[in-house]
């Protein structure tokens, strides 16, 4: 009975390692530029540095850590969302908090809650 139990806990574990807890897809997607944010329209050429978001994952090739994945996204209303990503690379592993502002559909901004520092985004035509 004990060995049963045991293997059976062993059992669950071992599927639960297998499939974490899916992480939330963010509420835009595409790549978006930090060069000339303001403009209006999307970017009719996108240089670097940009963001991209895909699914649950968002590349940044305009910050120290290149890629992060989703952990949760909180809408408060039809352009605000509350965003918490992970991220890890060799020298190190944490999470990011921030709110997420859907200007327009060319246009967003990050807020992040450390630090204070805002990020203003336009979209890749």
């Amino acid at each position: 009975m004990t060995r049963t139990r045991i293997f059976l806990a062993a059992m669950i574990a071992l599927a639960s390692a297998a499939n974490p807890a899916a992480a939330d897809s963010y509420p835009v997607s595409g790549r978006w530029t930090y060069a000339d944010a303001s403009a209006s329209g999307p970017a009719p050429d996108c240089r670097k540095p940009t963001m991209e978001f895909r699914g649950a994952q968002r590349l940044d090739s305009g910050s120290g850590v290149p890629a992060y994945r989703n952990v949760r996204v909180e809408q408060s209303s039809a352009t605000l969302f509350r965003v918490v990503d992970e991220f890890f690379n060799v020298q190190a592993r944490g999470r990011v908090s921030y709110t997420l502002r859907i200007r327009d559909k060319d246009h967003l901004q990050i807020d992040y809650d450390r630090g204070g520092k805002s990020v203003a985004l336009r979209r890749c035509g």
